[in-house]
This record gives C-alpha cells, structure tokens and sequence, in this order.
C-alpha cells in the first residue's frame, strides 16, 4: 500500500509544517510505503525563478499591452498601476529572484539590508507572478483565493478556473504528473487552515479530473472545524472520497488497511467518507496520547529548500492545551479536550535524534503552550546534557515563571517566548476566562526580557464587551513594557467555529450570530453585541494603533515566527542587546 501524503501552499516557506513528518512516522511505523511532499515549498521554488517570473511578464505584456496601457477583458482586472510597475521593474527583479533565495537561505540574511532587499525581491516577484491571476495572490506565507473559501460553491467553481487559479498549472505540471507516474493507492492532503482549502481541493480536483484511481482523503484542523457541515456537503465529495477528522494517525492507518482488503471503511474511526450518493460519519475514537507516538519522520522533505538561513524544525511537547478554557479559542474544536504531555526526557532525547539526523540546531515548538514543567525540566535536560539545540514555543504567563526559572530557560536554549497577551483590561482578561493575572504579566516580560529571551506579544481589540476604555489600558501596558516586548502579533476578534464565545454567546455579551446560508462553510462569523464595541470599531482602534508604530527599517527580522526566533538566537550569539518593538530604529545586525 503506497500512501502519498501532500502539504498543500499557505504556510511560511521558512520551516516545514509538522502534520505531514507525524504521518508519516506513524504510517511508516505500520510497514506503509510513505511519499510526502511539501507542495508548499514546492510552489515558492517553482515561482521564484527568473524562468517563471519572465514567462508572467510575457503573459501580462500579451493581455495588457507591452507598456500595460491596454484595457483588460477579464471581469475582475488588477489596478493599472501594479500592471505598469510590474511591467517597469519586473526585468530587474526576474534577474534578482534567484539570488534573493540564496540570501534568505544563508547567514547573510542577518544583514540588515541586505536580507531586507532579498526579502522585498521575493515579496515583488510573488506579485508579479500573482497579477496574472487577480485578484488571487500567492503571499510570503499565505495564498489567498480569488473568491472565498467558506462556500462550497465558491470552492467548485476556483478550483477549475484557470484564470484565477495559478496553482492548476503548477500542479498539473509537478505532483499531479508524479501521481500518474507513481500511483498511489491513497493520496492524503492535510488542510490545516481556511486558505489551503482552495489549494488542496485543487490537487483532489486534478486527479478526479484525470480519472486516476487513487483513493483522496482529506484532514487537518480545518477539516475537522467544519465535519458537521462537510457532512452536508455532497458537492465537497465530488472532489474527495473521504475526510478523517481529529488526529489521524490511527484512522489513516486503518483506511489503508480497509481499502487494502474488503474496501469496507465504514469501520474506520473519525471517518466522513462517500458512500454512492450518500455521506457517512463514523465513530470518533479518541486520540493517541503524545508519549505514543514516534519521532516525527522528515526524510523526503527538502530541508535544504526553506527559505531561512538555518534549518529550523518544528516539534510538540503536547497535545491540545493544559488551560483548555479561554473563551476566544476552539482548542478541542468543541469536544471534550483530551491533553498528554510529553514527558520532558523523552522531549530532550527527539531534539537530540533531529540534531543528529538532520542537522537542526533550532526547534520551534508547535504546542499551544509549553507547561511549566515541561519548561522547567526541559531546560534543566538541554543545559545537563549540553544539548546543542535553542529553541522557542508559546507559553501562558503563569505565576511560576519565575525570574529563576526564565533564567534556567536561557541557559537551557530557550531563546523566544510567544506570550498570549490578548488584553491588558483586567475585566476583559476575566471576560475572556484568560486565567492570567495583569500583576503576573507585568513581572514575567521585565524578567524575560532581562534573562535575554526575546518575548513576542499576541493581543487583540474587540472582544465582546471590551470598551474603548480597556483598549487604552492595553495600549498603556504594551508603552510601559516598551523596553521588554521585542515584537507582536495583533488583531481583531474573530467569532470563531466551537469556541466557547460561539457555541455560547449569549455568556459573553453576543446577542447575534450571524450565519448565511451561502457561506456554508463558515468558521468565521459576523456577530453584534449587547455593548462594547463592534467590530467595526475595534478595527479602527486597532489600525490607530499601527499607525503609532515605528517602521521597522528591516523587516524581514519580523515578518513570521521563524524569522523572529531566528534573529533572537543571531543576538544572542552575538552577544548583542534585543531591539525593542517600539524602537524607533534596528542596529544593523551582522
């Protein structure tokens, strides 16, 4: 049985995603023959080339003239001035593209201006490339489509269209061709976010389409966010033979064994699958605990194709999270949440087999949030043992974050912290049921700071009921921390699918959710509120905000995780001081 597992575009192109390497450990583990394939990454090689960036300027050239002063036929046609300037420096940056990569891939992306010229030639070639199939865009992290991807109709129609869609090409020309070649007897494509629908349902589309005999399956967070209403989508179903929803490893491995024998898979767990004309859900089995599972596998991915400068590879201490209640988060995508943690020497024992196997020296870790013993211990391992590892995670500011222990965690390799900050309003923060404390946060930024690890903010303006009031006392906070909190994530608040605030919001102050018909695969909803203010309130408070931040002169430091993490570690070897976020200026970094 030959399973090819795909990683459909719309993930940052520094680091690979962890869904496909877990897989594939486990299924590999089970004597299945294993094919992934990261078309992520695959996707940004295959563009930025200065082939691929030429033939787009030679398509634009045909539709709107050598000069783009020619009208479009098409019924959704890019802005006149993006075509000129695209047609003007396009020569110019086709020529640059390639070397750019290069520089993203080495040291010299710590340059300040010299990674920030290479990461604005990849950000222009991307849009070249994009302009052909407006308003879609390819992005430096994600794909957005032409149409939305919360309706099955929208899906069915983007999917097909080559005119909006850049990636049928591509994949035609790539997997797709590989797949014919190849035959596997099951094609699996992870979707863990709203943007790689489009995406992965197209690489489903093109092996319908071609008629090969490949059984499609579909999974990842997203898939299983919208399992209700996937069930009630027959027009999904033309494109994939089934769904596994919740963690896959088991029901994946027994999809296989089912399709190998009887081909009867209505006994396979957490399965949507196509039955003639109708759709059927089986049976939820609950997940593997962590400890379980083997050492992710990253063999047959391009590790020396991420466009960073030192592989960086990711890796969970956990599964699910041990707080599990904050109101705004559908972590357990509305079941019963099922945490396992790993213990903390196996944990050191995987850092060290990705080190001696691949060659990582840096760990990102996926986990909502490392524990505080996993913390503890883990830094106590890595400095015990010498482990030539550093890495970074998210983590709760909970009162036994000690001054020592952010201390220990240095020493131990930890060198970023991303904190759920979310609000300063300590009415908003008992709102939201964040379970922090405003005393505790004060302390642990100043003293994270100070142990020299890098701590990067995520907050947001809007929860249901939060005044302009509290969103002054979290723009206070962020000023008085100035000098501890080196960058942020911000934001509105998004009413999202099996989060607490939807499955119940009358209990946070949401008088109306609003759900169309049309969007029938929503995971994000409009809503109104008894009092605070609306959403379109706290985006105006939150795009008053950007606009008192200082421009980064070098932002290819911050434009994803990995980069963040990446450039705390470089200061750290260099023995130089963390930049502040509100900084007015960065010290070029050599």
């Amino acid at each position: 049985m030959h399973v090819m597992l795909l990683f459909p575009p719309n993930w940052t192109p520094a680091m690979p995603h962890l869904a496909l390497p877990t897989l594939t450990a486990f299924l590999r583990g089970h004597g299945l023959r294993v094919t992934q394939r990261d078309l992520n990454i695959e996707v940004f090689e295959t563009i930025l080339t200065r082939r691929y960036i030429e033939r787009m300027l030679d398509r634009l050239r045909r539709e709107y003239g050598p000069h783009g002063e020619r009208r479009s036929t098409r019924r959704v046609a890019p802005p006149r001035d993006l075509v000129v300037q695209a047609l003007r420096s396009g020569p110019a940056i086709a020529a640059r593209v390639e070397r750019a990569k290069k520089v993203l891939r080495s040291p010299a992306f710590f340059d300040g201006p010299v990674g920030r010229d290479a990461l604005m030639t990849v950000v222009d070639a991307l849009q070249i490339a994009s302009l052909p199939f407006f308003p879609a865009a390819l992005e430096f992290g994600t794909y957005r489509p032409a149409r939305t991807a919360d309706s099955t109709r929208a899906i069915l129609s983007e999917v097909r269209d080559p005119q909006v869609n850049m990636l049928i090409d591509i994949f035609a020309r790539g997997v797709l061709a590989d797949i014919e070649r190849e035959r596997p007897d099951v094609v699996g494509i992870s979707i863990p976010s709203m943007a790689q629908m489009v995406p992965g349902l197209t690489i489903a589309a093109l092996i319908k389409d071609r008629g090969l005999p490949c059984h499609v399956t579909v999974g990842g967070p997203h898939i299983t966010m919208l399992r209700e209403r996937l069930a009630r989508s027959p027009g999904i179903f033309s494109l994939i033979d089934s769904a596994v929803v919740f963690d896959g490893e088991v029901p994946l491995v027994q999809l296989c064994e089912a399709l190998a024998g009887s081909g009867d898979v209505s006994r396979v767990p957490n399965l949507i699958y196509r039955d003639g004309n109708a759709i059927r859900v089986t049976a939820r089995k609950e997940p593997e605990k962590i400890g379980a599972l083997p050492l992710p596998d990253f063999d047959g991915l391009p590790l020396d194709r991420y466009l960073a400068p030192y592989l960086t590879l990711p890796l969970l201490s956990a599964r699910g999270c041990y707080f599990g209640k904050c109101a705004f988060c559908n972590v357990g995508y509305g079941e019963a949440e099922n945490f396992s943690l790993m213990r903390s020497e196996m944990l050191a024992e995987q850092m060290v087999a990705l080190h001696q196997r691949y060659g990582a020296q840096h760990i990102f870790f996926a986990d909502e949030a490392l524990t505080p013993r996993t913390l503890r211990e883990l830094s106590m391992i890595v400095q015990r043992d010498c482990i030539p590892v550093l890495w970074g995670g998210c983590a709760r500011f909970e009162k036994t974050l000690t001054a020592d222990l952010l201390q220990q965690m240095y020493r131990g390799g930890c060198r970023m912290i991303l904190f759920g900050l979310e609000s300063a309003s300590e009415a908003i923060m008992n709102r939201m049921v964040k379970g922090t404390k405003l005393e505790h946060m004060h302390r642990i930024l100043r003293e994270s700071a100070e142990a020299g690890i890098w701590n990067h903010t995520f907050f947001f303006f809007g929860f249901p009921g939060e005044t302009l009031d509290d969103a002054q006392q979290t723009v206070n906070f962020l000023y008085e921390h100035r000098e501890h909190i080196h960058s942020a994530a911000l934001g509105t608040f998004l009413l999202e699918r099996d989060a607490p605030a939807h499955r119940f919001p009358e209990s946070f102050g949401i008088t109306k959710v609003i759900d169309p018909p049309d969007k029938d695969l929503a995971i994000y909803f409009d809503y109104e509120v008894a009092e605070g203010m609306d959403a379109a309130m706290a985006e105006l408070v939150e795009s008053r905000f950007l606009e008192t931040m200082p421009v980064k002169a070098f932002p290819q430091f911050y434009i994803n995780d990995v980069y963040r993490f990446l450039y705390a570690c470089h200061l750290s070897h260099q023995g130089a001081p963390l930049p502040p976020l509100l900084a007015q200026q960065d010290a070029v970094a050599a």
